[in-house]
């Protein structure tokens, strides 16, 4: 095999994000520790909290999310049984149900938010200038949307305004 392979860019563009991102799994993970939630969990709170109405379909948060729509599914039953979340029918798919934020779990998220985003200061925004920054993010949201189109689902009312309030599509 060629010895320069190894110096390949690509390959030093993959090794680092790796690495990036298990050192601030593990500071992360640290911190959900101490406020009784997994990296899973917080997650699921975030894009939750993050979207319209503190909710997302099912499948949609699955999409959204490292978790596959059964892996949601049993996530959700345990953040319901915590009081952190709750299901809401769909009015007019039966098949579909929301999971939506609870006061509680927006409580819990309130305590974790300011030392997580003092980590993110800390250990990643931090050590960038504005322009790198915002470039890494433009890179991140191409290269993300190429992997996982589905990253995004149900972030936005598909719907035109008129329909959106009859409620006519979960």
């Amino acid at each position: 095999m060629n010895q320069n392979v190894f110096d390949d860019p690509r390959i030093t563009a993959v090794g680092l994000l790796v690495e990036a991102y298990a050192g601030l799994s593990a500071r992360f993970a640290a911190q959900f520790d101490e406020h009784g939630l997994s990296p899973v969990e917080f997650e699921v709170l975030t894009r939750l909290a993050r979207s319209p109405g503190n909710q997302l379909r099912m499948t949609d948060l699955a999409a959204q999310t490292s978790l596959s729509t059964s892996g949601v599914t049993r996530v959700v039953d345990r953040m319901e049984r915590d009081g952190l979340l709750t299901r809401r029918a769909c009015p007019s798919d039966r098949r579909s149900s929301y999971a939506v934020v609870t006061a509680s779990g927006l409580k819990r998220l309130d305590e974790v938010l300011p030392g997580h985003l003092r980590i993110i200061e800390e250990w990643f925004t931090g050590q960038l200038e504005p322009e790198a920054l915002k470039a890494l993010l433009d890179g991140l949201r191409r290269v993300r949307d190429a992997v996982h189109p589905g990253a995004t689902a149900g972030s936005t009312d598909p719907l035109p305004t008129e329909h959106a309030a009859s409620g006519s599509r979960c």
